[in-house]
């Protein structure tokens, strides 16, 4: 038997939480109010409003969710600059039987995330994929951590699901008799990162007051 260490350097992290706490009846409105004015994206359906956490009626989960956002931050980021993560575009989606969510990135953002709202743990995942190039591509016999290009998480009602926006994923053919219901968000930072001395300083000003005027 050979005795073996394998360590993983630069992990990708996919940060789980969970909302402590039922929606409100309020909310729950709202958020079949809002599926009357969507759109068709590629395999499912998207609320025409892309700013809607900045919606009164969600300024308890959007307090939530900036909780959340500020714990992986603090947790996976760790930065010494004072800096301030917000939630900028936010938006509902709405996944029927036989429906998908394409496979996509999130550019323009640097983590994003996933609220789900109803969900089927039995069939409701989020699968993410590894893009690196492999200029050797063996066939495998026992996929694990390593040696896997696809990764999935199952998901339940009031699971918050946040990661770097540049890592691809998706949502396969939608399984099950239920409306799979999921809040998604984007996230960028406002304050000063880098460094004055070594010429890496950079100052980052919110524009939410802007767009919140433009709603």
């Amino acid at each position: 038997m050979i005795e073996a260490n394998i360590n993983g350097i630069f992990p990708t992290p996919i940060y789980i939480s969970k909302l402590n706490r039922e929606l409100t009846n309020k909310e729950l409105s709202f958020i079949d109010k809002t599926k009357l004015d969507t759109y068709n994206n590629e395999g499912n359906i998207t609320s025409k409003e892309n700013y809607i956490l900045n919606n009164i009626k969600f300024k308890n989960l959007k307090e939530d969710l900036d909780l959340r956002v500020q714990d992986y931050f603090q947790k996976v980021i760790s930065p010494t600059n004072t800096i301030t993560p917000y939630i900028t575009q936010s938006w509902l989606n709405y996944t029927e039987t036989n429906q998908y969510h394409h496979k996509h990135q999130h550019p323009n953002s640097l983590v994003s995330g996933v609220f789900y709202i109803n969900c089927d743990d039995k069939f409701d995942k989020i699968k993410f994929f590894n893009d690196k190039y492999q200029t050797i591509k063996p066939e495998i016999k026992d996929w694990n951590i390593w040696n896997s290009e696809t990764w999935w998480f199952s998901v339940k009602t009031g699971d918050i699901i946040l990661f770097p926006s540049s890592l691809t994923h998706m949502v396969e053919t939608k399984q099950g008799d239920n409306t799979r219901i999921s809040l998604a968000f984007n996230v960028f930072i406002k304050g000063i990162i880098g460094n004055n001395k070594s010429l890496t300083e950079l100052i980052l000003w919110q524009l939410e007051n802007y767009l919140l005027k433009q709603l």
